[in-house]
């Protein structure tokens, strides 16, 4: 057990796996006593069973795999949207104090703001089609995604562009060939991290005026108490979020193998 908790070191695979896998069981076999014993009514928490039918019906319907694509869709194109407007203005900001001291007051004063307080004003500059989703996902997502971009910049170290000074690279050369490859694996893990982000967004985007997506769906279903498929949506973009955050992590473990297991 003292090898298992000594502070930050690695433990073997196997009790990583058993630990996660154990703890994961447990929590269903908590959730079916409460479900099926009886303790928690229906209405508030149903049974494995009950989500399991009502998947098997969105399947045989279409509506789940409908949902699922509008909502990929439009998670992509919004953090696609987001990641290329932030890329370069993040290394801006990372490299050159001038444009720090141009974006970043405006970008900390707005990443305060709730996603969902735009959800009036994005309505009326986009519309309630596809477009007005695509704000909703980039205000939620570019504000954070590119400080932090720009933090990924700034851990390059002043005396490994000072030496490359040295050795007669000009400001651009440096960029592009020390600062770029140094920073690239936290970009990519950041880009990781805020694609997460944008998922927790898909309620807020799908609140009004959708008619198909899984925040949609969620928000359909409780106007009707149908709890089972409130739980099926928040389940089903739990899953799709970790397919895209495993996705993240096996490219930045393929692309940079000396940092293995530093993706968080």
């Amino acid at each position: 057990m003292s090898e298992l908790l000594a502070l930050r070191e690695e433990i073997p695979r196997r009790h990583y796996m058993a630990t996660s896998t154990i703890f994961l069981i447990l929590l269903f076999i908590a959730w079916c006593v409460l479900t099926y014993g009886g303790f928690v009514s229906p209405i508030f928490l149903p049974t494995p069973t009950a989500i399991l039918h009502a998947a098997v019906e969105g399947a045989r319907d279409g509506s789940l795999w409908a949902d699922t694509r509008a909502s990929i869709y439009r998670i992509m194109v919004g953090w696609l949207i987001s990641t290329l407007v932030a890329l370069p203005i993040g290394v801006l900001m990372g490299n050159f104090r001038f444009f720090e001291a141009l974006f970043e007051p405006p970008i900390d004063f707005i990443r305060y703001m709730p996603a969902v307080a735009f959800v009036p004003l994005s309505i009326l500059w986009a519309g309630v089609g596809d477009t007005q989703k695509f704000v909703i996902l980039f205000i939620g997502t570019f504000f954070q995604e590119v400080l932090m971009i720009a933090d990924n910049v700034k851990n390059v170290p002043k005396d490994l562009i000072n030496v490359s000074y040295t050795f007669g690279l000009s400001k651009w050369e440096i960029l592009a060939q020390v600062i770029t490859p140094y920073s690239l694996p936290g970009i990519v893990d950041t880009l990781r991290i805020t694609l997460g982000w944008a998922w927790t967004y898909l309620v807020v985007a799908e609140l009004v005026a959708a008619s198909s997506g899984l925040g949609y769906s969620i928000m359909r279903a409780q106007r009707y108490l149908q709890t089972e498929r409130i739980i099926l949506g928040i389940i089903v973009i739990g899953l799709l979020g970790l397919i895209t955050d495993f996705s993240f992590k096996a490219l930045y473990n393929r692309l940079f193998p000396w940092r293995r297991g530093r993706s968080g």
